[in-house]
């Protein structure tokens, strides 16, 4: 007795009608077989374990594929009994076929390679020895894959080891199973019911190749049947109770086996039989059952990996079974793709299309197509039967599966789109299914030709259902998705849309292409007029920009631009806009849009004005933070603009350059309205200027006498005083950190408007724009015609604006500091009296207090231009204190060179050993200083001669007195250099020519009290309060008094 347990695996399921198993073309018939009584022994347990408790791949849902309609097995014989039915027939072709392997005993004490792999997975522990013998190890293989126990094959393995040992012809199906009947009895099988199955499979494999293509019934017929019959009653059949009533039963069954047997072939193919095609429809599911146990059993969307030796033992089958090159080909390629449609596993899919070209690829051999034309499989379509041959029915029932799934291309390719490929390639290998009017399917040759009409028709309806499925599809998650997405459903929809318009274009377009060039224009003009419909009544009712309007709007115009982008790849070069508007007939966002978009920059540009307003009205001109030394109210202005610039572009609608320039307009008018306020808080520099005091001659005298004051008093008015209270240093500071700020933020904006303009899609309906270009926001805007590029030039000038406004602050600072903040140290007290004891140095650390002061507030890229602004103004007020001093400055020959160092110790300080502004730079500004000292170097003689001159060359304008406005060759300055120069003969001068008072009568003290205008002869010398020429008459009155004045001194010896 042979003792084990059966097989327990549950067969793969795929979800086929009506087959459930490796045979493609079973029924839904179950029933126990032997395997499932005979107990396997302890290892393949283990091995049994290991593979229920591996999960292989998931099979897909909509397999389900078309049967090929062969003939019913009649005595129901189920996927097991063709299995272990198979197995049977291998084993003894393996044994015909002459190669050697091991013996029974051998074989024994041996595992096979893929057992010991299972058995390890559950203990490693109890590993068997390697076979030796390579054909071994395939055969030890198949056992498992086709789940035999080792007690059974042992069974089998005696049983036909006899049996080949007394034949050495062609063995058949029918002497195999009765073979097996006459060796072996119910003592062989642990219970009577398993040995009562496994007789009962015998008979019905006999009564299938024996009776079932028999046109009418015989006596012969009759007596078969009666046999089966006998052997299939338990208790007329026991070989072993009575072998010779037994004998006889096999013997009148092996007689008429013997007669089919020496039958010719029909064909005449070398080694045919009668039972290729007396019992094709036992054989080729016989051959299916071989085929699949190229699948791991574990993870059965993989091939094994001893598949090629497999397949080369299973050939040594094809003369029992009636098999050809030809007919593996197909059949294995039937076997793959069904586990492809069960399993999803593209690369089954691959090698099934392999064979299939295999099959088309194979030499036409006259009588291997006769013999493959009589192999005849039914189907129903539409309630008529249709008889095919094999290859055909193959190839329809391959053909209706893809069909099925490129209807719905959309719904089945999403996930793996690179399936979509292959199965388009198969079918067009296989052919395309075709109604024909009587009812009847045919498989049409697929070409990829832009000129075959048949094809480009199939694959129209292909691109039309799947497009529409896919919207149907869309349509029914609208509401829910809208309402957990709080957006209006054709926004919702359009996204939607867009995504299948996507996948469309970048993963089935491109194969679509190849078999309907026109498959993307059709797509595209069939969404489109599919969305049109819902979205018209929408854009008939818009009247404002509200949320709903924003994302059905955004959402519509970027599905209309995939569209159109879908479109045009499918036109190629025909770009054409106006093929583009005839076949799609565009939804016209651009015309809904386009108003109301300008509406709401109207909106948005009263907002911020009125935002700016506010922000300055509560500026106190702080700064934020040590980092952050700008004003909070650019902040704020900037943060609204740029609100404003998201919120324009995050509309995605189509805008045209008039929303562009109005975008522009509206940032542009906000800046400028706060440029415009920063600036009008500056007051005029000269307002910054003490007046010059009166003209005098050095006079020394001994004798008191009462004293005039050098300068009226005069105070400025109220408004300028004001400003000037306000515009403190620190003050100052954050404003030009805040211009600074502006000017740096500009160009982030203007970057940042073209690169999303860039990404902005043009609106192509222009209609809209001829009767808006008359709205309030638009009024004295140029035309849309002019460039882009144009447009930012607007920018350009909010820069200028900004550059000259840090130009004037930063002289006005300068001035500030010098002029302002240091008068009573400065210019007043610098040189008073003598030179010697009100020298430079005790000047410079107020100078020096107070640029720390303007270091510590001022942003870094502008603190050169600030320094060098106060470096400037010290200089002019080293020039004021030199030219204008009043009558307590007076400078002989000697304190020359002490003023000529206490220049060089001010040029030294701005330098700063290199740290603090370049040495070219300072030595430009100190020049007219330089210079107006070289004046004073001079003897008298010479100055009085450049007076002369130059009382001929005097400009008219020339504001003589403003620091800054000093030539070195004017009457003015050589007037002055006069009026303060220590000597006799200048004194002299000046009194005979000018009348001019000695220093000594005026009272100094006053100066620093008084902003006022100069008491100097009023008939010739007068200015305006911007101290300028205040008429040409005075030029003239100035310039006749300098001429008799030189004129009458010309011959004169000084």
């Amino acid at each position: 007795m042979f003792s084990g347990s059966p097989p327990q695996r549950v067969p793969p399921q795929i979800d086929l009608n009506p087959r459930t198993s490796f045979s493609s073309c079973s029924l839904n018939q179950s029933g126990p077989s032997i395997a499932e009584e005979i107990e396997n022994s302890e290892d393949e347990s283990g091995a049994r374990c290991t593979a229920a408790e591996t999960t292989p791949c998931e099979p897909r849902n909509d397999a389900v594929i078309a049967p090929l309609g062969l003939p019913v097995l009649s005595t129901g014989l189920s996927d097991d009994d063709l299995r272990e039915t198979a197995y049977e027939i291998f084993i003894a072709s393996v044994f015909f076929s002459g190669i050697h392997i091991y013996s029974f005993e051998d074989k024994k004490e041996k595992k096979s390679r893929i057992f010991s792999r299972l058995k390890g997975r559950r203990d490693k522990v109890n590993s068997q020895p390697q076979l030796t013998n390579c054909y071994s190890k395939l055969l030890d293989i198949i056992r498992v894959q086709m789940q035999i126990s080792e007690a059974m094959n042992t069974l089998i393995w005696r049983r036909l080891t006899d049996f080949t040992s007394r034949t050495c012809e062609q063995v058949d199906i029918p002497e195999i199973s009765l073979e097996l009947l006459s060796g072996i009895c119910k003592y062989d099988f642990l219970n009577e019911k398993s040995y009562i199955q496994w007789k009962k499979r015998q008979a019905n494999i006999l009564e299938e190749v024996l009776c079932h293509s028999a046109s009418s019934i015989t006596t012969e017929h009759i007596a078969i049947k009666s046999s089966l019959k006998k052997i299939r009653d338990s208790e007329e059949w026991n070989i072993s109770t009575y072998p010779f009533e037994s004998a006889e039963v096999l013997l009148v069954i092996k007689r008429f086996a013997s007669k089919l047997s020496s039958a010719p072939g029909r064909f005449g193919i070398p080694g045919e039989t009668y039972y290729w095609t007396g019992g094709y429809h036992l054989s080729l599911k016989l051959y299916e059952a071989l085929l699949s146990i190229v699948f791991d059993i574990l993870e059965e969307c993989q091939l094994i990996e001893e598949v090629d030796g497999i397949l080369k033992l299973i050939k040594l089958t094809w003369s029992t079974l009636g098999i050809t090159q030809k007919m593996h080909h197909l059949l294995y390629g039937w076997v793959l793709f069904q586990k492809f449609v069960g399993t999803g596993e593209l690369q089954l899919l691959e090698y099934a299309t392999s064979e299939m070209q295999k099959v088309l690829s194979s030499a036409d051999d006259r009588k291997e197509g006769a013999y493959l034309d009589s192999l005849i499989c039914s189907i129903v379509n539409n309630g008529r039967k249709l008889d095919l041959s094999l290859l055909d029915a193959v190839f329809l029932s391959i053909s209706v599966w893809c069909d099925k799934k490129l209807q719905h291309y959309h719904l089945h390719f999403s996930e793996k789109p690179i399936c979509f490929g292959k199965v388009v390639a198969l079918m067009a290998l296989v052919g395309v299914p075709i109604a024909c009017e009587s009812g009847e399917i045919k498989l049409g040759r697929a070409e990829a030709d832009a000129g075959n009409k048949k094809t480009s028709r199939h694959f129209k309806g292909y691109v039309e259902s799947s497009i529409q499925a896919a919207y149907r599809r869309a349509l029914k998650t609208i509401d829910p998705k809208s309402e957990a997405e709080k957006r209006h459903p054709l926004a919702v929809l359009a996204d939607d849309l867009k995504l299948i318009v996507e996948r469309e274009s970048t993963v089935f377009n491109p194969i679509l292409l190849h078999w309907y060039p026109a498959a993307g224009i059709v797509a595209s003009m069939l969404l489109h007029q599919l969305y049109g419909d819902k979205l018209k009544p929408f854009l008939e009712g818009v009247s404002f920009l509200s949320e709903d309007v924003k994302s059905v709007l955004s959402a519509a115009d970027m599905l209309e631009h995939e569209l159109t982008q879908l479109y045009y790849c499918t036109r190629g070069e025909d770009r054409s806009p106006l093929n583009v508007t005839k076949d799609l007939n565009r939804y016209q966002i651009g015309e809904v849009s386009g108003p109301i978009l300008l509406d709401w920059l109207d909106a948005q540009n009263k907002r911020i004005l009125e935002w700016t307003e506010r922000a300055f009205h509560i500026e106190d001109w702080e700064p934020l933070s040590f980092q952050q030394r700008q004003a909070a109210s650019i902040i704020e202005v900037f943060r609204i603009l740029e609100e404003t610039v998201d919120q324009f572009f995050s509309l995605k609608i189509p805008m045209d350059v008039i929303h562009l320039q109005s975008l522009i307009y509206v940032i542009s008018r906000s800046l400028e309205t706060y440029l415009l306020k920063v600036i009008n808080q500056l007051v005029e520099k000269n307002h910054l200027f003490p007046a010059a005091p009166a003209l005098t001659r050095h006079k020394e005298t001994l004798i008191p006498i009462i004293k005039k004051k050098s300068v009226d008093c005069a105070f400025l008015p109220e408004e300028v005083l004001k400003k000037l209270n306000k515009l403190s240093i620190s003050k100052l500071c954050v404003m030009l950190n805040t211009l600074q700020y502006i000017q740096s933020q500009i160009g982030v904006l203007e970057d940042g408007i073209r690169q999303s303009w860039a990404l902005v899609i043009p609106c192509l309906d222009n209609r809209w724009k001829r009767e808006y270009l008359r709205r309030p926001l638009t009024e004295g805007l140029q035309s849309c015609t002019e460039s882009v590029d144009e447009l930012f030039t607007t920018f350009d000038s909010i820069r200028r604006t900004t550059v000259d406004a840090i130009d004037k602050f930063c002289d006005i600072t300068g001035a500030r500091v010098v002029f302002w903040d240091l008068r009573d140290t400065f210019l007043f007290l610098l040189y008073r009296g003598n030179v010697e004891g009100a020298r430079l140095d005790s000047v410079l650390p107020q100078v020096d207090t107070s640029l720390d002061q303007v270091c510590a507030l001022i942003a870094d890229t502008l603190r050169d231009q600030v320094v060098l602004s106060v470096c400037r103004a010290s200089l002019e007020g080293f020039v004021w204190v030199l030219l204008d001093g009043g009558p307590a400055r007076v400078f002989s020959e000697t304190d020359i060179q002490m003023l000529q160092e206490d220049l060089n110790i001010l040029k030294e300080f701005f330098v700063a050993d290199g740290e603090g502004l370049p040495r070219a730079v300072v030595e430009k500004e100190a020049y007219l200083a330089l210079q107006i000292l070289k004046l004073y170097s001079l003897n008298t003689e010479t100055v009085i001669g450049m007076l002369m001159t130059a009382s001929e060359q005097i400009s008219v304008g020339l504001d003589y007195s403003k620091p800054g406005s000093r030539h070195l060759e004017d009457a003015h300055t050589l007037l002055r250099v006069l009026c303060h120069k220590k000597d006799k003969e200048a004194s002299k001068f000046l009194k005979k020519q000018y009348q001019l008072p000695e220093s000594s009568e005026y009272d100094d003290t006053s100066l620093n009290e008084s902003s006022s205008l100069s008491p100097f002869i009023s008939n010739l010398f007068k200015r305006s309060t911007s101290i300028h020429w205040a008429s040409r008459r005075s030029f003239r009155s100035m310039k006749k008094k300098l001429t008799e004045a030189t004129s009458e001194i010309k011959p004169a010896a000084w």
